[in-house]
């Protein structure tokens, strides 16, 4: 299957490579998209992630696999997607913010990270944004890292979190149970045990089809 890859916020193409490596050792053809919040407005970025997934699926069957501010990219791209003749056959959430999260509205507004993550990073605690983005209807996988800290000192005191995300915040209004890594958000695309969860859900989806 065809396998567009997007990365997320303050990462670039390269931190999906080695999950892209994995994938296509299991016979799947992978894209990487990349953007930089630092340059880019979100619907610009939006229309060229559209424009690119449309070049490189034609009309083969693909999947989605965002990280982060990836995945919000894809939900915010998939009115579009679902105009076409091929809409995604299934999507893979690593670590998404599914609602106005805690971290972006601590960050809002400091100006270190407005200037670096731009229109992306305040619309990332803009809760309207994040209420109104589309709900996929097509299979749908979405994991959230449980390696952040816990405890007395920790900012999300007795809830599981990746470390930037808690549980709660990746489940959002999205349909399915998320499903647990013991990863931490900066590098949950790194772990085998996703990737091997991503290639066996891409083999029934073919097998289905």
């Amino acid at each position: 299957m065809n396998i567009v890859l997007i990365h997320g916020m303050g990462r670039t193409p390269l931190s999906m490579l080695m999950l892209s490596q994995r994938l296509r050792s299991k016979g799947h053809s992978t894209k990487l998209f990349g953007y930089s919040p630092t340059l880019e407005s979100f619907e610009p970025c939006q229309q060229r992630l559209v424009r690119f997934i449309q070049r490189v699926s034609a009309t083969d069957p693909y999947a989605l696999i965002g990280h982060s501010l990836g995945c919000v990219l894809i939900r915010s791209a998939l009115t579009h997607l679902h105009e076409q003749p091929q809409p995604p056959a299934a999507c893979f959430f690593l670590a998404p913010p599914s609602q106005a999260c805690k971290a972006a509205k601590f960050f809002a507004d400091n100006p270190i990270y407005r200037l670096l993550m731009g229109e992306m990073g305040q619309l990332l605690a803009n809760e309207a944004f994040m209420e109104a983005l589309p709900v996929p209807t097509m299979p749908t996988r979405v994991y959230a890292g449980t390696g952040g800290p816990i405890g007395k000192f920790s900012p999300f005191g007795d809830i599981p979190n990746d470390g930037i995300l808690s549980v709660e915040e990746v489940q959002g209004a999205l349909p399915n149970p998320v499903i647990l890594m013991p990863s931490v958000h900066t590098f949950i695309m790194y772990s085998r045990q996703v990737a091997d969860d991503i290639a066996h859900a891409l083999t029934g989806f073919e097998n289905s089809t």
